[in-house]
């Protein structure tokens, strides 16, 4: 690269959004993906020792796969070269293997291919690839937001090492948003900003796991914010809840907001109202609360709330949570919906909750004494000396599956803990105890 070329791409970086400026150029000014790039780590060991081998990183948007192959680039001494399977193709990619094969050849300098949005690649592009990667003319980095197992060949899989990349946690990209506001050569800390903690904490949160995002509303928020008489870019929850477009409404995952809006959400669904269920589960998914905790919420009511007066609530609410797992956001939300709605909507019994409870409480304060000898196992050697299982009578063999005898200790042959209720389908196991009992 001669003088001009290196001024045309400072000229490029300057002009260029914030998000990519911002891109780390070496591994410790990387934030995020600890699991695979922390100290130790594999990964992190092949980029320092410059061992890279070929790999695929996937992950959602946002989440440091290109800088990630970035910083790669600024560590590595081989040649590094970059394609996009969106613009570029089989010919683009002849010429960087004709190019490897002469560095390789003349050089002994390897060359290391980085192709993003490697899953739009056809197969017959990705089959291309094959011979290359297999015999070390180039290493390959392959960048997708989609699961490779799905897009890409299984041959390339094979011979590449897979990297998950996680959406970034709110602490990460307040980290990234705090250097983006104090970075004087590519971030804004040559400009009199403020940027209040409460409108930091919003963008990290809002942004879901998306630094890119977050950058992008930074980058808005200085652009179009007049300075105030002082000179200074006042970026408060305000201007931020405007550039990103939506509206901040109050719910902080860890304070009382949270809480409160969840406790509502519970109590509506155990009180049978499914618009205001409906509406406590939107504050919280507009929120950004995480899917699965809503979930298991809604399993729980399904339980404790519903029980046997409607055991199919059960089944909804499990089979909902699984899908919610499985789907994904934004589509989850219709699934907590349909969910949360049958629960709310369903006859309500808490007996097997308050029995569970009962039982609990009276072997922790009473003597619960022994199981009856006639319930014992006898599938053991001297069982049968001990008198483990006789005189037990085997329900089947009697008219209606069922008859009498003693199941619980002498200790607590009074004690009724499970008191069927008469909402929906309890009414039906309360007038079958009621039938049998009086045999």
């Amino acid at each position: 690269m001669d003088i001009f070329e290196l001024q045309a791409q400072k000229n490029l970086l300057k002009d260029a959004p914030l998000a990519e400026r911002l891109k780390p150029g070496k591994l410790e000014d990387y934030i995020g993906q600890e699991h695979i790039l922390g100290k130790g780590k594999l990964l992190e060991r092949a980029i320092r020792a410059d061992k890279i081998t070929s790999l695929l990183l996937y992950g959602p948007p946002g989440t440091g796969k290109t800088s990630l192959a970035k910083v790669i680039a600024n560590s590595t001494k081989s040649n590094f070269v970059r394609l996009n399977a969106v613009t570029d193709g089989l010919k683009e990619l002849r010429e960087v293997v004709a190019s490897a094969k002469n560095n390789l050849g003349m050089y002994n300098t390897k060359t290391i291919l980085f192709i993003d949005e490697i899953h739009r690649f056809n197969k017959a592009q990705q089959d291309a690839l094959l011979p290359f990667v297999e015999k070390g003319t180039i290493t390959l980095i392959g960048a997708t937001t989609e699961n490779p197992y799905f897009e890409v060949n299984n041959a390339l899989i094979s011979r590449s090492m897979l990297f998950k990349l996680e959406p970034l946690k709110e602490a990460h990209i307040a980290r990234i948003i705090k250097r983006a506001l104090t970075d004087k050569e590519v971030g804004f800390g040559n400009t009199d900003i403020c940027m209040n903690d409460e409108a930091i904490n919003y963008v990290a949160n809002m942004a879901n796991g998306d630094a890119r995002r977050a950058l992008n509303a930074v980058e808005l928020s200085v652009l179009t914010t007049d300075r105030d008489a002082h000179g200074i870019i006042n970026i408060t929850l305000a201007v931020a809840e405007e550039c990103l477009q939506k509206k901040h409404i109050k719910y902080d995952k860890n304070r009382d907001e949270h809480y409160d809006v969840i406790s509502a959400f519970i109590k509506s669904m155990r009180g049978s109202d499914p618009d205001a269920t409906v509406h406590y589960l939107a504050r919280m998914i507009y929120a950004g609360e995480d899917p699965n905790f809503i979930a298991r919420r809604i399993v729980i009511a399904a339980s404790e709330d519903v029980g046997n007066a409607d055991p199919i609530a059960m089944v909804v609410a499990n089979n909902a949570a699984q899908s919610v797992r499985f789907v994904g956001m934004p589509e989850a939300r219709i699934i907590l919906a349909q969910a949360a709605i049958y629960v709310a909507t369903a006859p309500k019994s808490n007996a097997s909750y308050l029995a569970i409870n009962k039982a609990l409480s009276d072997i922790e304060k009473k003597d619960i004494g022994s199981v009856p000898p006639h319930l014992r196992d006898q599938h053991y050697s001297g069982a049968k000396k001990l008198g483990a299982g006789e005189g037990y009578l085997y329900p089947h063999d009697y008219e209606g599956n069922y008859v009498k005898q003693q199941y619980l200790p002498d200790e607590l042959i009074q004690t009724s803990y499970y008191k069927a209720c008469d909402n929906g389908y309890e009414k039906k196991i309360k007038e079958r105890l009621k039938k049998i009992s009086n045999k």
